[in-house]
């Protein structure tokens, strides 16, 4: 099959999905829905995390130092989609039912329906054009338990998770179903 150009883009490129946590300044959680996030080494793993334009998530990361990932699988798709395209500077963003925890090293909100989450801590930053790559330090990282049964094979645990994942401005869930565009699922949240 032969090759042919295309318009400069990541598409075809599936990527997972992650909800940033912050805390604002009066302290209630803040998520927001990213999914330029992969892995680096620096004499231990660590994450490296891209964030483009101005937020709110972008804003409480440079002021602390410190937030969450957490991983968006299909149960959660809904929620992480109103986070994704709701205004983090909203005042009523976060008025929506949501459960969330303290992590169990930093001081980062965890969503406690997300079944995998890491506690990050900035170790640098590098600022773009119009992004910053922050790159930090895992500090620990929260499963649920049925993450760590290993009795069950790494398929079995992922296939009940079932992380989202996205491309062409579309979410895809782990069988390669496409769950719908962007901005679609999100429109289920109903606020309180």
């Amino acid at each position: 099959m032969s090759k042919v150009s295309v318009p400069i883009s990541n598409n075809f490129c599936p990527q997972t999905l992650f909800l940033f946590g912050t805390y604002k300044e009066d302290g209630t959680p803040n998520f927001g829905l990213f999914c330029w996030l992969s892995y680096i080494w620096d004499g231990e793993l660590g994450v490296m995390a891209c964030i483009g334009g101005e937020k709110l998530t972008k804003d409480r990361i440079r002021a602390t130092g410190v937030f969450s990932a957490n991983l968006v699988t299909e149960a959660i798709l809904p929620l992480a989609d109103y986070f994704g395209n709701t205004d983090g500077y909203s005042t009523d963003k976060m008025n929506v039912p949501v459960k969330t925890s303290r992590g169990a090293v930093l001081d980062v909100p965890i969503l406690e329906s997300s079944p995998l989450a890491f506690e990050l801590e900035v170790a640098q930053s590098v600022s773009l054009h119009d992004g910053e790559v922050f790159l930090c330090r895992i500090r620990n990282v929260l499963v649920d338990e049925e993450l760590a049964d290993e009795e069950k094979s790494v398929e079995e645990r992922i296939q009940a998770i079932a992380p989202v994942r996205t491309t062409c401005m579309t979410y895809f869930g782990w069988n390669g179903e496409a769950l719908g565009k962007w901005g679609e699922p999100g429109q289920r949240i109903v606020k309180e």
